[in-house]
C-alpha cells in the first residue's frame, strides 16, 4: 500500500471516529483501548448506556477484523492485492452507514445509534485487520499510539525522525477535524467524506497494482 492509500484511509479513520464520538454516544470507531477503557469505567460508575455502547463498539470491530483480515488473506498476495478485499467491503459498509444515516435524517434515536455504531466499527475493523493482514503489521491507519510512540522514540534513542510515520500520525486529527467540521456545518452529508476517501483509496491501490503490473510486463517484453 503506497502512501496515497494510506494518507487517505487515515484521513479517512479519524473523520469516521469524530463523527461517531459526536453523533453516535461518544465511543470511538477505530481506537479499541479508549473504548476499553470507556466500557471499564462505565460498569464502575454505574452507566449502563454508555456500556452498552462501548461494548458494541468493541464487539463490530472485532468483527469488522474477522472480516478484513479474510478478505485480505482471500485477495492474494502482496499488500495491494489483500487490501482490496477489504477495502471494498469497507466502501460497502461506510456507504450503508451513509444511507442509514439519511433514512434518519441524521438525527438517530438510541436504537438507530446502536446500529450506525456497530456499522461504523465493523468499516474501522475491516479496514484494520485487512492492512494488518495485507501488511504483515507493518502498517496501520486507524489507531496511532505504535506509531506515536515509534516516533518520539527513534528521534531520543537513534536521532532519527520518520517523516512518513509522522504525517500519518498528525492525519488522524486532520481526519477528525474534517469530521468535526462536516458534523457542525454539513451534518446530513458528514458520513459521506469518509466513503469517498475509502473509495479514493481503493482506487488508488487498484490503480497502482495495474501501473505496477504493466511496468513489469513491458520490463520482461524489453529483456
Amino acid at each position: 500500500m503506497g502512501t496515497k492509500s494510506q494518507v487517505l484511509l487515515t484521513t479517512a479513520a479519524g473523520c469516521v471516529n469524530a463523527i461517531g464520538f459526536l453523533t453516535l454516544g461518544g465511543v470511538f470507531t477505530s481506537v479499541m483501548t479508549a473504548n476499553s477503557a470507556l466500557l471499564g469505567l462505565a460498569l464502575g460508575n454505574g452507566d449502563p448506556a454508555m456500556a452498552k455502547l462501548a461494548g458494541v463498539a468493541i464487539v463490530a470491530y472485532l468483527a469488522g477484523a474477522v472480516l478484513g483480515g479474510s478478505a485480505a488473506a482471500r485477495s492474494g498476495r502482496g499488500v495491494r492485492s489483500g487490501m482490496r478485499g477489504a477495502l471494498a467491503v469497507e466502501c460497502v459498509v461506510l456507504s450503508a452507514v451513509w444511507a442509514f444515516w439519511l433514512v434518519v435524517d441524521g438525527r438517530p434515536q438510541a436504537v438507530e445509534k446502536a446500529v450506525l455504531l456497530a456499522a461504523s466499527c465493523l468499516a474501522m475493523g475491516c479496514q484494520s485487520g485487512g492492512i494488518r493482514v495485507a501488511s504483515g503489521g507493518a502498517l496501520t491507519t486507524a489507531y496511532m499510539t505504535g506509531a506515536m510512540t515509534g516516533v518520539v522514540t527513534d528521534f531520543v534513542t537513534r536521532r532519527r525522525f520518520d517523516r512518513h510515520v509522522a504525517l500519518i500520525v498528525l492525519l488522524l486529527p486532520v481526519g477528525a477535524a474534517i469530521g468535526g467540521l462536516t458534523v457542525r456545518w454539513a451534518r446530513l452529508a458528514a458520513p459521506a467524506v469518509p466513503v469517498l476517501l475509502v473509495a479514493a483509496a481503493l482506487a488508488v491501490v487498484m490503480y497502482g497494482g495495474r501501473s505496477a503490473a504493466r511496468r513489469h510486463h513491458g520490463a520482461e517484453h524489453s529483456d
